[in-house]
Order: C-alpha cells, then sequence, then structure tokens
C-alpha cells in the first residue's frame, strides 16, 4: 500500500512566542501518540484542498492560510482531460522503512475557530509552544507518531535558524 498525505503546521503567536497544533492519534488498532493534524489525501484531490479538510476534520479549526499556496501552478485550462498542480510546500517526507510506504507535504499555515475536543480519529487538539514542544521531543521522541516525529524534529531545526 502507498500512501499521500498532506500535513499541517498550524502556527500561531502568543505574547511573542510561536504555537503549534499537536494532537493525539485516536485509532482502536494504533498507538495514541503526539502528531501534527492531516492525513491521506483522496485520489485526484489537490494538496491543499485535503490539507484544509484534514484540519477541519480532526481540529475543528478553519484554515486561512497556507505558507507556499501563492506558488501554485494548475494546468487544468491547457488541457481539460488531463491536469496537474504544483506548489511549494514548507518540508516533504518519504518513510524509508516501516510497515507502510508513504509520502507527503508539511505546509505551514494559520487556522481560526475553537478546537474540538476531539476530532476525525484523533482527541485533545491543543496549542503548544514551541519550547515545551522541544522538551516533549527531548524527554521522548517515541511519544509522537512515526510519520510526524521527523517533521516535528525538521520544523523545530528550522524555526530554530530563523528565529530574530
Amino acid at each position: 500500500m502507498f500512501l499521500v498525505n498532506s500535513r499541517a503546521i498550524i502556527e500561531r503567536t502568543v505574547n511573542g512566542s510561536i504555537e503549534i497544533v499537536v494532537q493525539t492519534r485516536n485509532k482502536s488498532d494504533g498507538p495514541q501518540r503526539i502528531e501534527l493534524p492531516g492525513g491521506r489525501i483522496d485520489p485526484f484531490e489537490p494538496l491543499h484542498k485535503a490539507l484544509i479538510r484534514e484540519v477541519k476534520e480532526e481540529t475543528g479549526l478553519d484554515v486561512t492560510e497556507i505558507e507556499g499556496e501563492d506558488t501554485r501552478i494548475d494546468t487544468a485550462h491547457m488541457n481539460t482531460d488531463f491536469a496537474v498542480e504544483c506548489l511549494q510546500p514548507f518540508a516533504v517526507y518519504q518513510t524509508t522503512k516501516g510497515p507502510f510506504d508513504s509520502v507527503g507535504a508539511y505546509f505551514r499555515c494559520k487556522a481560526i475557530g475553537e478546537l474540538l475536543q476531539a476530532g476525525d480519529e484523533t482527541k485533545y487538539p491543543r496549542w503548544v509552544n514551541i519550547n515545551e514542544l522541544q522538551r516533549l521531543m527531548s524527554d521522548d521522541p517515541l511519544q509522537f507518531s512515526d510519520v510526524d516525529r521527523a517533521g516535528i524534529v525538521f520544523y523545530l531545526k528550522y524555526i530554530e535558524k530563523h528565529r530574530p
């Protein structure tokens, strides 16, 4: 099985400090680990539309801005029988070992609304300060989902390098 995912790094700044949304996976057949909102894209679903859908289903938030969306190119007007979209995500991942083969894109974004108590196969979506996120990752990286562990470390390194 080959999976394609769209994942959200939903950011906000509170009192000069960056926070992102994390949640806990809540599936009966898997471990309950901390993860980022997002999931599988449907056949022929654009990555940015999947991101908006998954964020709403899992957190209740409405995405208002996706970094890189302004780079999106759509060829649908060139050939009605075959369309391709290209855009610039924040990062991409590929599993190189494990129980499933997967690629996906991470997008930094902004969202509005109230967080749900539980969403689609998720629970406890919450805002976490990036300093707390770094501490959680340092304390026990295995408490994070296998897919998002690398994405979160990549994000934290990026923020550290680009912090004013």
